[in-house]
Protein backbone atom coordinates (compact mmCIF):
# COMPACT_ATOMS: atom_id res chain seq x y z
CA UNK A 1 0.00 0.00 0.00
CA UNK A 2 2.85 2.41 0.73
CA UNK A 3 4.26 2.14 -2.79
CA UNK A 4 1.19 3.93 -4.09
CA UNK A 5 2.14 7.01 -2.04
CA UNK A 6 5.91 6.70 -1.69
CA UNK A 7 6.64 9.55 -4.09
CA UNK A 8 4.66 11.89 -1.80
CA UNK A 9 6.37 11.15 1.53
CA UNK A 10 9.65 12.11 3.18
CA UNK A 11 10.00 9.01 5.35
CA UNK A 12 8.61 5.49 5.37
CA UNK A 13 8.30 3.67 8.70
CA UNK A 14 8.29 -0.11 8.51
CA UNK A 15 7.19 -1.78 11.74
CA UNK A 16 9.25 -4.89 12.43
CA UNK A 17 7.10 -6.00 15.37
CA UNK A 18 3.37 -6.01 16.06
CA UNK A 19 2.59 -2.55 17.51
CA UNK A 20 1.65 -2.22 21.14
CA UNK A 21 4.12 -4.06 23.34
CA UNK A 22 7.84 -3.47 23.83
CA UNK A 23 10.51 -6.16 23.79
CA UNK A 24 9.09 -8.20 20.91
CA UNK A 25 11.16 -10.19 18.46
CA UNK A 26 12.22 -8.68 15.14
CA UNK A 27 10.04 -9.83 12.22
CA UNK A 28 12.58 -10.62 9.51
CA UNK A 29 9.86 -10.99 6.85
CA UNK A 30 9.43 -7.19 6.85
CA UNK A 31 12.86 -6.81 5.23
CA UNK A 32 11.35 -7.56 1.83
CA UNK A 33 9.26 -4.38 2.20
CA UNK A 34 12.37 -2.40 3.08
CA UNK A 35 14.28 -3.83 0.10
CA UNK A 36 11.42 -3.13 -2.29
CA UNK A 37 11.11 0.47 -1.12
CA UNK A 38 14.88 1.03 -1.32
CA UNK A 39 15.05 -0.37 -4.86
CA UNK A 40 12.22 1.85 -6.11
CA UNK A 41 13.06 4.96 -4.04
CA UNK A 42 16.84 5.14 -3.46
CA UNK A 43 16.68 8.60 -1.83
CA UNK A 44 13.77 7.92 0.53
CA UNK A 45 14.44 7.79 4.27
CA UNK A 46 13.37 4.33 5.43
CA UNK A 47 13.08 3.69 9.16
CA UNK A 48 12.53 0.37 10.91
CA UNK A 49 11.02 0.17 14.38
CA UNK A 50 10.72 -2.89 16.56
CA UNK A 51 13.08 -5.59 17.76
CA UNK A 52 16.11 -3.67 16.50
CA UNK A 53 19.21 -4.75 18.41
CA UNK A 54 22.87 -5.33 17.53
CA UNK A 55 21.92 -8.84 16.33
CA UNK A 56 19.23 -7.56 13.92
CA UNK A 57 20.39 -4.11 12.84
CA UNK A 58 22.69 -5.37 10.05
CA UNK A 59 19.76 -7.17 8.46
CA UNK A 60 17.68 -3.98 8.48
CA UNK A 61 20.50 -1.76 7.24
CA UNK A 62 21.51 -4.18 4.47
CA UNK A 63 17.89 -4.32 3.34
CA UNK A 64 17.97 -0.54 2.93
CA UNK A 65 16.93 1.03 6.23
CA UNK A 66 18.88 4.21 6.88
CA UNK A 67 17.12 5.07 10.15
CA UNK A 68 16.27 2.85 13.12
CA UNK A 69 14.34 2.93 16.37
CA UNK A 70 15.60 0.75 19.20
CA UNK A 71 13.97 0.60 22.62
CA UNK A 72 14.88 -2.56 24.50
CA UNK A 73 17.95 -2.96 22.27
CA UNK A 74 19.31 0.03 24.17
CA UNK A 75 17.56 0.12 27.54
CA UNK A 76 17.90 -3.58 28.32
CA UNK A 77 21.55 -3.75 27.26
CA UNK A 78 24.40 -4.46 29.64
CA UNK A 79 26.38 -1.78 27.80
CA UNK A 80 24.01 0.84 26.37
CA UNK A 81 26.78 2.94 24.79
CA UNK A 82 28.23 -0.08 22.96
CA UNK A 83 24.82 -1.13 21.63
CA UNK A 84 24.08 2.39 20.39
CA UNK A 85 27.50 2.71 18.75
CA UNK A 86 27.27 -0.75 17.15
CA UNK A 87 23.84 -0.02 15.68
CA UNK A 88 24.86 3.46 14.57
CA UNK A 89 27.89 2.08 12.70
CA UNK A 90 25.78 -0.58 11.01
CA UNK A 91 23.31 2.00 9.71
CA UNK A 92 26.14 4.28 8.64
CA UNK A 93 27.90 1.48 6.78
CA UNK A 94 25.07 -0.54 5.24
CA UNK A 95 22.23 1.98 5.21
CA UNK A 96 24.15 5.13 4.30
CA UNK A 97 27.23 3.80 2.49
CA UNK A 98 29.92 5.19 4.79
CA UNK A 99 33.20 3.38 5.42
CA UNK A 100 36.49 3.57 7.30
CA UNK A 101 37.21 6.85 9.07
CA UNK A 102 33.72 8.15 8.28
CA UNK A 103 32.14 5.60 10.65
CA UNK A 104 31.35 6.71 14.20
CA UNK A 105 33.71 5.36 16.85
CA UNK A 106 32.70 2.48 19.08
CA UNK A 107 32.03 3.53 22.66
CA UNK A 108 31.40 1.61 25.85
CA UNK A 109 29.84 2.26 29.26
CA UNK A 110 32.74 0.23 30.64
CA UNK A 111 35.42 2.75 29.65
Amino acid sequence: AILKYADQIDLALIMTVYPGKGGQSFIEAMMSKVSTLRAKYPDLDIEVDGGVKPKTVDMAAKAGANLIVSGSGVYKADDMAMNIATMQRSVEQYGNGKAGDLLSPLRSDKE
